[in-house]
C-alpha cells in the first residue's frame, strides 16, 4: 500500500494529502489487482490501529464486489470467499474488536457476496459462518450484523429495487426458507438465552434480527412457547425490554390470515396482561413507555383490519370470529385510553393512529352501545386534557420541542374532528359543557384551561356543517351562537396570557359572520384589537398576529358593518402608521412587515367607507402623509450619510416606506379603483416622491426593487394616469443598470404593454430599440468566468428580453417591432434566430421558437413583408433544422421534446403561408444542402403536409434518425 497516500485519509489531512488519497483510491478501484491488495491488508491484521485505511480497503472491496464480482473468474470468487472467513477468524481472534462502523461495512461486504453466491455457488453461507461461533462474541456480533445487511439488502421494503433485483431476492428468500431457516432461528434462540444477561447489547441485536426476517418467514417459528416465554422475561428486563417491545411489535405486525391474526394478537395480549407489563406506573421510563403505546396501537389498528376482513363477505368472511374480534378492540380501548392520556407527549401520539382508526370503526356501527358511547366521551375527554399547554412551554421563545408539541396537537384536533363527525350532538352538548364552564370562570382557572376552551369554540366549525359553522343557520349552530355570546360577554380577551389572547383573535376572526348576526358585539372586538390586548400588546408575537388578524377581519364579510366606525379606527390606529426613522431611536410597536398589514387594512376601510370621493381623497392623503413627510428628509440623509451601517438603515427605512404605498393601493378593487374613489391624485403625488430616490447611488438597487414595485402597483390602479410618469422612471431606472436591474425592469414593460396595449405603442416604439440596446450592452460586458452569481443574472435577462419580445406580440402590439428602422428590426430577428438556434435553456430556446412562429404568421405574406419573406428563407428555415442538430439537443428529455414541438409548429406555419412554394423550395434548394436522399427529401416533404400530431411524431424520427 502506498503509505503517503494514505496518510490523507484522516480528519486532520490537508487538502493535497486528501487529493492524493482519493487519486490514490480511484487507481485501486480500477486496478484488476486493487481489490486484493485491500483484502490481503484486512486478512492478515495489517493496519490494524487506523481505522481510517481499514474502512478504505473494504470500500474498494465493495466496489469490486458492486461492479465486476459477478464477471470474475471462478479463482476470484473463491479468493473472496477465502478472503471473507479468514478476516472474520482474524477480526473474532485478535482480541481488538473493530469500530462499529468498521464491523457494519464488514457485514455489508458480506452481504454483497451473499446476493451473488447464495444458493448455489456459496450453499453453506450460512454454515460457513455458524461455525465461526466457537470463536466466541465478536463471530456472534458478526453473524448478526451480517443478517442484518441481508435484510437491507434482500428484504427491506423502504429500498427500492429493480424488476431483476426484485426476483433475485424472491428466489433467496425462497432457498433460505426451504435451505436454512430453522437453522437460523435456533441460532437467534441460543443467543437470547446465552447472552441475555453477560451482552444485553448483542441481545437486543438479535431481537432486532428476529424483527426485521419475521415478514417474511413461517410465523410459528417465533410465535410459540419457548420464544413467547424469553420475549416476556426480557419484557421485565431494564436493558432488554424496548427491544423485546419492538420484536413483538414487528410479530404483530406480520401479514398473515385475519383469524391467525387475532389469535396471535390476542395471545400476546394475553400474556402482556397477565405478566403485568401493560400495567402503566407513574415511575416508569418515557421511551419504554412510548414502546408499549406503539405495540397498543398496532394490536388496535390490526385487529380493526382483521375485523373488516372478517365480517366482508368474500375469502375470510367469519361472522362468528369477526364477533371475538369485534370483542378484542374493545378490549383494547381502555389501554388506548391510558396511554393516550400520559403525560408524555411521545407517548400519547404513539397510540393516536388507533383512535383514528377506532373511530372510524364507531362509524361502521349499525348502532353504538352504551359502552362506546362511554368510549367516545372518555376519548373526548382525554383529547382535551393532552390539548393543554405542559408550564414548559416557552411562547417568548418557541423552539424545537414547541415545534413538537403544535404537531402533536394537530393529530389531536384530527381525532376531535373524527369524534365531532361520529356523533355530533354528543359533541356538542360536551364541548359546551367544558367551554362554557371555563370561560365563565377564567379569573379562576388556569391558563390551559381557558385557552382550550376558547379552542374548542374554534374547533366546533369542524363539528357543524360549513353552512351552519360559518352562517349560524340551523339548529346545530345554537351551541356555537351561545358559546360566541359567552366568549365576547365573559372579558376573557383581558386575560394576561398571550396563549389565550391569541386564540380569542383566532377564533372571532374565524367566526366573523357571528357580529353579522349579533352586531352589539362588533365594537368590542375592535377595541379589542387596536388596544393592548391585541395590537399594543406587551408581547410582540401577539402584536404581530393581530396585525394580521385584523387585516383578514377588516376584509371578510364585515366591511358593511365598519361604517359607523372607520374614523374612529383610523385615529386608534394612527401611532401605528409612524414611519420609523434611525434617527428617533423609537422602537416601533410593529415591524415593517406587521405595519404592511395596518396600512392594508386603513386602505380597505377607506375605500370601503360610505364617505364621497372628496372624504376618501383626504382620508387616503392623511394615511400616506406619515410616508410623504418624512420620504425626502431622509433620502437626503442617506446621500449625505458616510456610515455604511447608517446608510443601510436609511435605505431600508425608504424602503419599507414604498413598500407601505404599495400595500396602500391593495385596498382597491376593480369595483372600487382609485378614479371611482377619488384617490388618484393622492397615489401620482406620491409617485412623483418615491421618483426622487431614483437619482440616488447609495443602494440603488434597494431604492430601485421599492420603485418598481410601486409602479408595478400603480400600473394596475391607477389606467392611464401612469403613463406620464413611465417616460422619467425608464430613463433613470435605466440609467447604467447590470443585468440583474434590466431583468426585474423587464417585467413592468410587459405589464404595461399587456395593460395599455395601443395606448402605449408611441412610447414602445420610441424605446424599443434604446431599450434592446442598452440589453445587449449589458450581455456584451466582460464578466470573469468565475462569477457564477453575474453569469446566471446574465442568463435571466436573455430570457426576459425574449419574454418581453413575445408579450408585444401575444398583446398584438407588434407594430412597436414593425415600425423601427429595417436595419434594427433585422438586428433584432436575428437575436431571436440566435436564441432559437443557440440557445442551451429550452424553455428559453422554445420561446424564441413559438416568436419566430408569430411573426409568420404576422408577416408571412411575400407582398406585405418581402423582406420578412426573404428573412423565412434564409434564417428561420435553417435555425428549424440547425437547432435539432446541435449535440447539446437532447431528444431524449421531456423539454427539449417539446422545444421541437414548436420547430414542428413553427414549419408547419411556414407551409401554411407558403404553401407549394416552400414544398418546392424544400424540394430543389434546401434539402439537398443537406445531403438527404432524394426519397428522404420526398418522405420530409409528404410529412409537412400530413396533419400536425403526425408530423410533430415524424421530426422526433427524423431528427434522431440524422442524428445517430
Amino acid at each position: 500500500m502506498d503509505d503517503d497516500a494514505l496518510r490523507g485519509l484522516g480528519p486532520m489531512a490537508d487538502a493535497q494529502s486528501q487529493a492524493r488519497a482519493c487519486q490514490y483510491f480511484e487507481q485501486l478501484k480500477a486496478a484488476d489487482t486493487g481489490w486484493q491488495l485491500c483484502a490481503n491488508v484486512l486478512a492478515n491484521g495489517m493496519y490494524q490501529n487506523n481505522d481510517h485505511v481499514k474502512f478504505f480497503c473494504f470500500q474498494v472491496i465493495e466496489h469490486f464486489l458492486k461492479t465486476r464480482y459477478m464477471r470474475s473468474s471462478a479463482i476470484e470468487q473463491q479468493q473472496i470467499k477465502s478472503f471473507l472467513m479468514t478476516w472474520l477468524q482474524v477480526q473474532s481472534c485478535s482480541g481488538n474488536l473493530d469500530k462499529s462502523f468498521i464491523r457494519n461495512k464488514a457485514a455489508q461486504i458480506f452481504s454483497l457476496t451473499f446476493i451473488v453466491d447464495y444458493p448455489h455457488k456459496w450453499p453453506t453461507f450460512f454454515s460457513d459462518i455458524l461455525q465461526s461461533f466457537t470463536l466466541g462474541q465478536p463471530a456472534v456480533d458478526m453473524y448478526l450484523r451480517i443478517l442484518v445487511a441481508i435484510d437491507s439488502e434482500v428484504v427491506d421494503r423502504e429500498i427500492v429495487h429493480s424488476h431483476e433485483e426484485s426476483e433475485r431476492n424472491t428466489r433467496i428468500k425462497d432457498a433460505m426458507r426451504d435451505g436454512c431457516v430453522q437453522m437460523l432461528v435456533d441460532s437467534w434462540f441460543q443467543i437470547l438465552t446465552t447472552y441475555r444477561n453477560s451482552n444485553p447489547e448483542m441481545t437486543c441485536l438479535s431481537l432486532d434480527v428476529i424483527g426485521a426476517y419475521i415478514s417474511w418467514i413461517d410465523i410459528n417459528l417465533i410465535a410459540n412457547n419457548r420464544f413467547v416465554g424469553v420475549l416476556m422475561q426480557f419484557m421485565t428486563m431494564p436493558l432488554l425490554r424496548e427491544s423485546a417491545c419492538d420484536c413483538i411489535h414487528e410479530i404483530v405486525s406480520k401479514g398473515m390470515d385475519p383469524v391467525m391474526k387475532t389469535k396471535l394478537i390476542e395471545s400476546f395480549a394475553s400474556v402482556l396482561q397477565d405478566t403485568g407489563v401493560m400495567a402503566v406506573s407513574d415511575d416508569e421510563e418515557g421511551d419504554f413507555l412510548a414502546k408499549l403505546s406503539k405495540l397498543v396501537n398496532t394490536m388496535g389498528i390490526n385487529l380493526i383490519g382483521a375485523w373488516q376482513r372478517l365480517g366482508k363477505v368474500g375469502e375470510h368472511h367469519n361472522p362468528d370470529m369477526a364477533k371475538e374480534c369485534l370483542v378484542a378492540v374493545e378490549n383494547k380501548v381502555p389501554l388506548m385510553l391510558t396511554y393516550l392520556g400520559n403525560e408524555d407527549d411521545d407517548v400519547s401520539a404513539a397510540v393516536a393512529g388507533f383512535s383514528h382508526e377506532y373511530l372510524d370503526f364507531l362509524k361502521q356501527m349499525t348502532a353504538i352501545s352504551p359502552k362506546q358511547k362511554e368510549n367516545f366521551e372518555n376519548l373526548l375527554f382525554v383529547t382535551v386534557k393532552k390539548m393543554k399547554y405542559d408550564e414548559s412551554y416557552n411562547f417568548d421563545s418557541e423552539g424545537e420541542e414547541e415545534a413538537m408539541f403544535q404537531e402533536y396537537r394537530k393529530q389531536l384536533r384530527r381525532i376531535m374532528n373524527h369524534l365531532a363527525t361520529l356523533d355530533t350532538e354528543l359533541f356538542l352538548v360536551r364541548m359546551h359543557s367544558i367551554a362554557s364552564q371555563s370561560l365563565m370562570s377564567w379569573k379562576s382557572v388556569d391558563y390551559q384551561d381557558v385557552e382550550v376552551a376558547i379552542l374548542l369554540v374554534y374547533q366546533l366549525a369542524e363539528a357543524i356543517p360549513s353552512s351552519a359553522g360559518h352562517h349560524f343557520t340551523g339548529p346545530k349552530a345554537d351551541v356555537l351562537l351561545e358559546l360566541m355570546r359567552t366568549l365576547m360577554n365573559s372579558g376573557v380577551s383581558h386575560h394576561p396570557h398571550s396563549a389565550v389572547t391569541l386564540q380569542f383573535f383566532e377564533t372571532i376572526v374565524r367566526y366573523e359572520r357571528f357580529f353579522l348576526q349579533e352586531p352589539q358585539h362588533l365594537a368590542e372586538a375592535l377595541i379589542a384589537f387596536l388596544d393592548e390586548r391585541g395590537l399594543r400588546n406587551s408581547s410582540p408575537h401577539v402584536r404581530s398576529r393581530s396585525a394580521y388578524l385584523f387585516s383578514r377581519f377588516v376584509k371578510g364579510a364585515l366591511r358593511s358593518q365598519f361604517q359607523d366606525y372607520v374614523e374612529d379606527i383610523l385615529k386608534r390606529m394612527q401611532d401605528l402608521l409612524i414611519l420609523s426613522s434611525p434617527d428617533n431611536g423609537h422602537q416601533h410597536l410593529l415591524t415593517s412587515d406587521d405595519q404592511l398589514f395596518i396600512y392594508e387594512t386603513a386602505s380597505i376601510l377607506i375605500v370601503g367607507g360610505n364617505f364621497p370621493p372628496e372624504k376618501k381623497q383626504l382620508l387616503m392623503k392623511e394615511l400616506l402623509s406619515p410616508i410623504l413627510n418624512k420620504f425626502g428628509g431622509i433620502l437626503n440623509k442617506m446621500q449625505r450619510e458616510r456610515d455604511e451601517q447608517k446608510q443601510l438603515m436609511y435605505a431600508e427605512c425608504l424602503a419599507s416606506a414604498m413598500a407601505f404605498a404599495s400595500r396602500t393601493s391593495k385596498g382597491f378593487s376593480a369595483q372600487m379603483n382609485m378614479k371611482l374613489c377619488g384617490c388618484s391624485l393622492a397615489f401620482t403625488e406620491t409617485l412623483k416622491v418615491f421618483l426622487s430616490a431614483l437619482g440616488s447611488t447609495v443602494h440603488r438597487q434597494r431604492l430601485h426593487a421599492g420603485v418598481r414595485q410601486f409602479l408595478h402597483r400603480m400600473v394596475v390602479c391607477l389606467d392611464g394616469e401612469i403613463l406620464p410618469f413611465i417616460p422619467v422612471a425608464m430613463e433613470s431606472l435605466l440609467k447604467s443598470p447590470d443585468a440583474r436591474e434590466l431583468h426585474d425592469f423587464i417585467p413592468l414593460m410587459n405589464q404595461l404593454a399587456t395593460k395599455f396595449k395601443n395606448t402605449i405603442v408611441p412610447f414602445l416604439e420610441q424605446v424599443f430599440m434604446p431599450f434592446v440596446t442598452t440589453i445587449f450592452q449589458v450581455l456584451q460586458m466582460p464578466t470573469d468566468e468565475r462569477d457564477q452569481v453575474t453569469a446566471s443574472e446574465k442568463r435571466m435577462l436573455h430570457r426576459s428580453y425574449f419574454l418581453f419580445i413575445s408579450c408585444l406580440l401575444t398583446n398584438n402590439i407588434h407594430d412597436v417591432l414593425a415600425n423601427q428602422e429595417p436595419q434594427n428590426i433585422h438586428q433584432v430577428l436575428l437575436t431571436i434566430i440566435q436564441g432559437a438556434r443557440d440557445e442551451p435553456d429550452p424553455p428559453t430556446q422554445k420561446m424564441c421558437f413559438l416568436i419566430l412562429r408569430k411573426l409568420v404568421t404576422l408577416w408571412g405574406d411575400e407582398a406585405t413583408h418581402p423582406a420578412f419573406h426573404k428573412f423565412t428563407y434564409e434564417n428561420i428555415l435553417p435555425a428549424c433544422f440547425l437547432a435539432p442538430m446541435k449535440t447539446s439537443f437532447d431528444l431524449s428529455d421531456a423539454q427539449t421534446v417539446l422545444v421541437l414541438n414548436e420547430v414542428s409548429s413553427c414549419m408547419k406555419t411556414i407551409h401554411e403561408k407558403k404553401g407549394n412554394e416552400f414544398i418546392k423550395y424544400l424540394q430543389t434548394d434546401y434539402l439537398p444542402t443537406l445531403n438527404l436522399t432524394p426519397e428522404k427529401i420526398q418522405e420530409y416533404c409528404q410529412a409537412l403536409k400530413s396533419e400536425p400530431k403526425m408530423f410533430k411524431s415524424y421530426m422526433k424520427v427524423f431528427f434522431t434518425q440524422a442524428k445517430s
